[in-house]
């Protein structure tokens, strides 16, 4: 399985994981992803829902969901301290924002996907330090990649950003389309729900104009 998490400049933590490494292999507070545990939950809903789990095409489904759901929700066993560490000082001290970073989640209502593009920006702490362009699309994942509500993804993206960068301000707008919406209850594909959040001098009108017409400006 491929790590989102394994750049040699993310420095290796009792949460991180090695390179290739099965996401059951490390957790949030020493917990593991219980693959056979899955499988077995997996196997009752299939009999449960009316089908035949020992018929050829299912025969192997729960041993591949529990797979998906290991790296689906990779993102509850890594700390963003991890992704946020290192850092460059470029004495820089205007707004660095990364836009349309594409990303999947799942939603915890009902465990079906939602997807999107989050937009991250932040207004370096006065002393110029930045942190990786590739790290805010970094940080993006690790939070989508757990059962999520929009909400909170994007709460959750902008306090990481506060607390381990100390910015002087940082904004995060993310746009998504919930399948929850689109293929049950109301079944409206195509529209989309837009959430933000903004800390710091991100707050001020005019700064935060300024960030959203960057956002806007595609």
């Amino acid at each position: 399985m491929t790590s989102y998490f394994d750049d040699d400049d993310v420095p290796a933590t009792a949460g991180s994981l090695p390179a290739g490494e099965p996401a059951e292999a490390a957790g949030q507070h020493g917990t593991k992803v219980d693959r056979p545990r899955i499988q077995a939950a997996v196997r009752e809903i299939l009999i449960a829902i009316g089908e035949d789990p020992d018929r050829s095409g299912l025969l192997d489904t729960p041993k591949r969901v529990a797979k998906a759901y290991a790296e689906m929700f990779a993102g509850l066993h890594h700390d963003p301290a991890e992704i946020l560490a290192t850092t460059f000082d470029l004495d820089h001290e205007e707004l660095v924002l990364v836009k349309d970073i594409p990303f999947y989640s799942t939603c915890e209502h009902h465990l079906v996907p939602f997807h999107g593009v989050a937009h991250v920006g932040y207004i370096p702490s006065h002393d110029g330090k930045v942190t990786g362009l590739s790290k805010l699309a970094r940080l993006v994942d690790m939070f989508a990649r757990r059962p999520q509500v929009q909400e909170r993804l994007t709460t959750q993206i902008v306090e990481a950003l506060v607390t381990h960068l100390k910015p002087r301000g940082a904004i995060v707008v993310v746009e998504c389309e919930h399948l929850c919406m689109s293929m049950r209850g109301i079944r409206k594909p195509g529209a989309k729900t837009v959430t933000s959040a903004v800390r710091g001098q991100l707050h001020d009108p005019a700064t935060r104009a300024e960030a959203m017409s960057l956002i806007l400006g595609r």
